[in-house]
């Protein structure tokens, strides 16, 4: 059984998976770049150790100094999180032939269905219904305008080995298939080492609906339902939820049974996603496999009570699963927001930084999955997610309305972020009654880029100054021995009540 994990990862996910293990009475190692000396899953880990300079390719990217540091200290098992290696599937074989338990898929799955053109194969062969596309890499760019014009504008460029939103391309027109396919070939050259790309139908107006699965070694699969994807800008998701308002009972369980006949077909193991892209008339087509734990993993956990880390890691000591399907029954709704440092009026800017101050929202039905702290510099290096803030309710409604009152509770300042952008969506009317898709961002932009005109935030701002500006005063006097009558700190606020008269206690 697995005594001791090394998280291949940073930030907000490798916390999530050390406090799994944690609970499991599994000792955990954390690795880290000397970018990320400080940062919170360095100090929680029970052991952990610098892998190289801050750029990912010679740190979190380095197969040899990770594995080099998992047998050195005794790690009988990695777990990837998502992003960096987590699709990698050099790393899941090398792990394999150094007898290191990589916790997920093997490697020869990864190669089926992390490689998207070999995907649509096997799915086509599983009797999954596909988006109309390309069956073969694009050859050329002459290619690239034939094929569009066969399957007919508008159309998706797409890295065949992406991820992300990286490597894809929207094009409505043959004008813009040159650029499409030069930029698109290029970015994933850059994100992923590998240019191929491929082309396929343009589904409008559609709602991005993943289920996300979960296989044993002993060839057992279920799905624990669905995630609604749909809040995305520029391919990038930003708000999820569970369940989908828009998915039926009948399609859930019509796209839940093509999930699992998708995992089965490749003999998946460990956790993963089967996406869909559904049109509004919910025609459903496979988007693409994630063999990996999603960023939005959470609302799952939320609406089932599973802990799917916990479950990645029973798989992987060989349990049978713990669940049949008729076990999985969605409770309630969850919303997850990504809270990322960006600049949201300067075309979402990544805004790296020292963190000033924090307040992070509490309560019932709150989780937030974060790294950050009050005086941590977020670095340039990276993703600019800083956490994910997650809220469970018995209904929909009471969800969005929680989301509001913890987003309200949300307050970061040194970095610029995208709370204030949050908190519009949730009351964007289209959010709210549920009628929306992909195209959400772009139809609702004029409202969400607005500007807060009710002074709200900056009469809030203006009072946690006042409050930090008395903070100050109080430590100064009291560091100085200045005190009143009954021996005990005075603030200044207080005492400028007293001489106006204004202060009653």
């Amino acid at each position: 059984m697995i005594k001791k994990v090394l998280v291949a990862n940073r930030g907000e996910i490798a916390l999530r998976v050390m406090r799994s293990c944690k609970e499991m009475g599994i000792a955990t190692i954390a690795v880290f770049s000397e970018a990320d000396r400080t940062s919170k899953h360095v100090a929680y880990a029970d052991e952990a150790y610098c892998i190289g300079p801050a750029a990912s390719k010679e740190s979190y990217l380095c197969i040899d100094k990770i594995l080099s540091v998992a047998k050195q200290y005794g790690a009988d098992a990695i777990h990837p999180g998502y992003g960096f290696l987590s699709e990698n599937s050099t790393f899941a074989s090398r792990c394999a032939a150094e007898g290191i338990e990589f916790i997920g898929p093997n490697g020869e799955t990864m190669d089926m269905m992390g490689d998207k053109i070999s995907a649509r194969i096997k799915m086509i062969a599983a009797g999954v219904p596909v988006v109309p596309g390309t069956k073969e890499p694009l050859k050329s760019l002459e290619e690239a305008h034939e094929v569009a014009k066969q399957i007919g504008f508008p159309v998706m460029l797409k890295a065949s080995a992406g991820g992300g939103g990286k490597g894809m391309r929207l094009i409505y027109k043959e004008e813009e298939v040159a650029e499409a396919y030069t930029t698109a070939k290029s970015e994933s050259l850059s994100s992923f080492g590998d240019d191929t790309v491929y082309i396929e139908k343009f589904v409008e107006e559609p709602h991005h609906i993943e289920f996300q699965i979960l296989g044993d070694k002993h060839g057992n699969v279920i799905h624990l339902c669905e995630r609604e994807c749909s809040v995305q800008r520029r391919n990038q998701k930003i708000v999820e939820e569970s369940p989908s308002c828009f998915i039926t009972p009948e399609l859930r369980k019509e796209m839940g049974d093509a999930a699992v006949a998708a995992a089965k077909a490749v003999n998946y193991v460990g956790a993963g996603t089967i996406e869909f892209l559904v049109d509004c008339n919910r025609n459903y087509y496979f988007l693409e496999m994630n063999t990996r734990l999603q960023v939005e993993h959470p609302i799952t956990e939320e609406v089932l009570g599973v802990d799917l880390v916990k479950e990645m890691i029973n798989i992987a000591n060989g349990l049978p699963l713990r669940y049949k399907q008729e076990d999985i029954v969605q409770r309630g709704h969850a919303i997850e927001c990504r809270i990322c440092a960006e600049d949201t009026s300067f075309n979402f800017m990544p805004s790296p930084g020292v963190i000033k101050q924090i307040t992070e929202p509490q309560g019932i039905g709150v989780r937030l999955d974060s790294y950050v702290y009050e005086g941590y510099e977020i670095p340039v290096h990276y993703d600019p997610m800083i956490g994910k803030l997650i809220v469970w309710a018995t209904t929909r409604e009471y969800a969005i309305e929680r989301m509001r009152r913890v987003l309200h509770e949300y307050k970061i300042t040194g970095v610029k972020n995208n709370i204030s952008y949050l908190r519009r969506i949730m009351d964007t009317p289209d959010f709210v009654e549920g009628h929306y898709d992909t195209g959400f961002i772009a139809k609702n932009t004029d409202f969400l880029l607005q500007e807060e005109t009710d002074g709200l935030q900056e009469t809030e701002d203006v009072a946690i100054m006042a409050a930090y500006i008395d903070y100050l005063m109080n430590l100064e006097e009291n560091t100085s021995g200045s005190k009143s009558d009954d021996n005990s700190p005075i603030s200044r606020w207080r005492e400028f009540g007293r001489q106006k008269g204004v202060l009653r206690i």
